[in-house]
């Protein structure tokens, strides 16, 4: 006569196991209570809606069946558009006023500095010039011409000129213009910000570089080659 034998694991998930409590068939339970009712007595209906009342929307008839509103602010008045446009224009004719203005009233002193020499001049409001001179005007000769210290005397030179000829009180306000790489550029800026230029230099009111650059154009000359 044959024995069945349980395995080991099946007779450990058998003793383990534990029947569920079952409510009593004479009581009902209700979401989100506690408490309880009989069958034979009142039935208490549960929908979510009462659980969840809905609130008014902050948007009523956004998306209804009209569809969706137009903005708050509406298309743009055409005549508030054109008062716009035409207080733009004004102001832009006013800046373009006063900047012709300034121009009338402006000198230039146009400073070209090359590997050789350095050149200065000062001009009218109607770039008509006034005084031009050069490192060979004042007594320099050949290489000397291209030397840092032959364009600070050139500059203190033209600085004594506009004094002594009584042009600080035509040149309420000036341009200085720079062109050119030289030695001669750093050698004007220095003398203008130093006590040669202590007369003039508070009339400055716009520095511009007017250094020419080649866009294409024709070829250049070939590299000078030395040794």
């Amino acid at each position: 006569m044959s024995v069945a034998r349980s395995h080991p694991w099946l007779g450990s998930s058998v003793c383990a196991y534990r029947p569920r409590a079952v409510p009593r068939p004479g009581f009902l339970t209700r979401a989100f209570s506690e408490a309880t009712t009989r069958k034979d007595g009142p039935r208490i209906s549960y929908s979510p809606s009462s659980a969840f009342p809905q609130r008014p929307s902050p948007f009523p008839n956004l998306f209804g069946r009209h569809g969706p509103k137009p903005p708050l602010g509406g298309p743009p008045d055409p005549d508030t558009h054109l008062l716009q446009q035409q207080h733009q224009q004004q102001q832009q004719q006013e800046m373009q006023l006063q900047q012709q203005q300034l121009d009338q009233q402006r000198h230039y002193l146009h400073v070209y500095a090359t590997k050789h020499n350095t050149h200065i001049t000062l001009a009218k409001p109607d770039h008509g010039a006034l005084i031009s001179v050069s490192c060979g005007n004042i007594g320099f000769r050949k290489a000397a011409r291209g030397n840092y210290d032959s364009a600070y005397q050139l500059a203190a030179y033209v600085m004594s000129t506009i004094q002594e000829k009584g042009l600080l009180v035509q040149i309420q306000k000036l341009e200085l213009v720079l062109r050119g790489f030289g030695a001669g550029r750093d050698a004007v800026t220095k003398a203008l910000l130093g006590t040669e230029g202590r007369n003039l230099r508070g009339k400055v009111i716009k520095v511009s570089d007017a250094t020419r650059l080649k866009f294409g154009g024709s070829r250049s000359r070939a590299i000078r080659r030395l040794g």
